[in-house]
């Protein structure tokens, strides 16, 4: 008997842990086509900044294509509560389907949008209506897939599974990347400026349509008692957990600067600070990307093994000591290995909060207010400091002050880990240990 109880709770954990595997797959296509649609744009601003901005140097291009970049993130918050509402109220499942298919509309527009030479002023104000179309998107997209990402997981390695949220997020810009070398190596840079930088976003609004026909037959995680809740969804019902959300937005402001330092922004550094060739920039930061992306599932098992909140702590204390150094020896490297190297080392220490990024705000709210209490803290956040990112280090060096940078990073990331510190246990306290998913 004891052998056949054995065996019975090993098959039904083999099938749990299989079950587990396919939602996180469905639920990450969408993710992973949302983000690669999402890091397109700063990658290929590079070659498309003329076209919308025909005026002035190099850096002024590149800084009015860093300012729609942040529009995109301003739309965030509004996106948060929207999907964060939808998702909470009619299900995690209907959020996912919608957010996808308002990045694809995103992506087809600028993919076919006129450029200032032929439709003047217009132009720019489109490219700034399609990407705050997408910020809308993601905004709505971060929230409802870390919670349905983390609901699903197995309870004792879901800091292992719900890593796979950032895998699909750093999966997307490298293939961006990918992408973006490709075109590099079989087109010239004036075929890049001219109409190369389309094919991208093209290929974005196809891939998006693969991951709507996935996603349809995702299994739905949250009850219908828990949706026809009357505070489900509202600004009501999570306004009662103040804590957390102001534990949410602690971290994130720090976690989120670091992240889109060392991704997005780290390629235009390469080639502005340390006068990389753009060529060069983007193989670096290539495979400095996919050497994150594996490393995600690594530190979300050490999270289940050391806690949610020793994690952050690690991060924190190590961005505060590390980000300085790694930004001027950057600023002086000339060799790309070393390059790629050095930026390995920071993405290390961003890992210890990527990688629990979602699920840590999932373990801080009840099912009934977790989406949007993920989505819109997350989102305020990231939109005032993550998307600000480019904007606010192109700005400083355009003043001759770019090492203030620095020390703004830094500082944001002392404050995570003095946030961390205070913090409570998620991974030991939080709404969604147990073994129940359902709650």
């Amino acid at each position: 008997m004891k052998v056949e109880a054995l065996g019975s709770g090993a098959i039904s954990s083999s099938s749990e842990t299989r079950r587990c595997i396919m939602a996180i797959v469905g639920a990450s296509s969408g993710n992973l086509v949302e983000w690669f649609d999402f890091f397109v744009y700063s990658f290929c601003s590079i070659y498309f900044a003329h076209a919308f901005f025909p005026s002035g140097n190099t850096s002024t291009q590149l800084l009015n294509t860093a300012g729609v970049f942040a529009t995109g993130f301003l739309m965030r918050p509004v996106g948060g509560w929207m999907f964060g509402r939808i998702a909470d109220k009619y299900g995690r499942r209907s959020s996912m389907i919608i957010s996808v298919l308002m990045m694809c509309a995103g992506s087809l527009v600028i993919a076919l949008l006129p450029t200032y030479a032929t439709i003047g002023a217009a132009a720019p104000a489109l490219l700034l209506v399609a990407r705050s179309f997408q910020g809308l998107s993601v905004g709505g997209e971060y929230g409802t897939s870390a919670t349905y990402m983390s609901e699903v997981a197995v309870a004792g390695r879901r800091g292992f599974f719900a890593s796979f949220q950032y895998v699909t997020v750093i999966g997307g810009q490298v293939l961006a990347l990918i992408v973006v070398v490709i075109l590099q190596q079989i087109l010239s840079t004036e075929e890049l400026r001219a109409w190369g930088w389309r094919v991208p976003f093209a290929i974005g609004a196809v891939a998006a349509l693969v991951s709507l026909y996935l996603r349809r037959s995702l299994e739905e995680t949250s009850t219908n008692a828990t949706r026809s809740r009357s505070d489900a969804g509202t600004l009501r019902g999570l306004l009662t957990h103040k804590r957390a959300i102001a534990t949410v937005l602690g971290f994130t402001a720090g976690g989120s600067l670091s992240f889109y330092t060392f991704t997005t922004y780290m390629q235009k550094y390469l080639v502005n600070t340390a006068g990389m060739h753009p060529k060069t920039a983007s193989a670096v930061m290539t495979t400095a990307l996919i050497v994150y992306m594996l490393m995600q599932p690594a530190f979300g098992a050490l999270s289940d093994r050391i806690g949610r909140r020793m994690s952050m702590i690690l991060f924190g204390v190590l961005a505060t000591i590390g980000t300085v150094p790694l930004l001027y020896a950057l600023k002086e490297v000339t060799n790309p290995y070393a390059a790629v190297a050095l930026v390995i080392i920071a993405l290390a220490i961003v890992s210890l909060y990527t990688s629990i990024s979602g699920l840590i705000k999932a373990e801080m709210f009840p099912q009934e207010v977790r989406a949007l209490g993920v989505g819109l803290s997350y989102a305020i956040a990231n939109a005032i400091f993550g998307g600000s990112a480019e904007y606010v280090a192109l700005a400083l060096k355009s003043l001759g002050s770019e090492p203030a940078f620095y020390w703004y990073v830094t500082a944001l990331c002392a404050i995570a880990c003095v946030v961390a510190i205070r913090m409570r246990d998620p991974s030991e306290t939080g709404y969604l240990r147990g073994n129940s998913q359902r709650e």
